[in-house]
């Protein structure tokens, strides 16, 4: 009789207990996902960490909403006797189209894009062809530009020991495929500029010279 008088006391404790402890682990678990990065969120790599899923949430949401287009004058890019500035054109119109893209690794389009692709696929649409590959891998695939086009539009511009990369639009910001907004233009930030590893500037076709000469 006296277990029976006891049973309600245990049930309401142990039930008492069991809300305490599940209501203190879904606290820490919100804790853990707001104050750190998804552990799924990849770069061109799949078992590297994505800097472009590192950037501030607010800064994020200011990206996703403003999609600003180069500072390029189209009107001085058709003169045929400029080597090369008759590509500009065509890479500035093959970004725009796949503005807000989704993201998804190792895609390619038409309408989903990762870092690497997205960069292979605009300067293909262009005209300009080189091996589909990985951000570290284009990084060894080109030249270093002089100091002066570094932040010309169509340079690429790589960040988080080469495991992200994306097109600079000018001296203010670059284009770039992040998994969790898609294609977006993003500002070069002090948190952007402190994490870039170097620049590269992909060839013309022989006998073109360089994108922007």
């Amino acid at each position: 009789m006296a277990f029976i008088k006891l049973f309600p006391r245990v049930l309401v404790a142990c039930v008492a207990i069991g809300i305490c402890s599940t209501s203190a682990f879904t606290q820490t678990r919100l804790r853990v996902t707001s104050g750190s990065s998804d552990p799924n969120e990849v770069s061109c790599s799949p078992d590297e960490m994505n800097i472009n899923e590192m950037a501030p949430a607010a800064d994020s949401k200011t990206v996703w909403e403003a999609k600003p287009k180069p500072t390029i004058d189209l009107k001085t890019l058709t003169n045929p006797t400029i080597p090369g500035l008759k590509y500009q054109p065509l890479l500035l119109a093959a970004i725009d189209q796949r503005l807000g893209s989704r993201y998804r690794w190792g895609a390619t389009g038409p309408s989903r894009f990762d870092c690497s692709g997205f960069v292979w696929s605009i300067f293909q649409s262009a005209g300009i062809t080189f091996e589909r590959s990985n951000a570290r891998t284009l990084f060894g695939m080109f030249s270093a530009p002089t100091p002066e086009d570094q932040y010309k539009f169509g340079t690429l511009v790589f960040f988080s020991r080469l495991t992200h990369v994306g097109v600079v639009a000018d001296e203010h910001g670059f284009y770039h495929a992040s998994r969790r907004h898609g294609v977006v233009y993003q500002p070069f930030t002090d948190y952007w500029l402190k994490h870039i590893d170097g620049f590269r500037r992909v060839p013309l076709p022989a006998g073109l010279g360089q994108l922007a000469d």
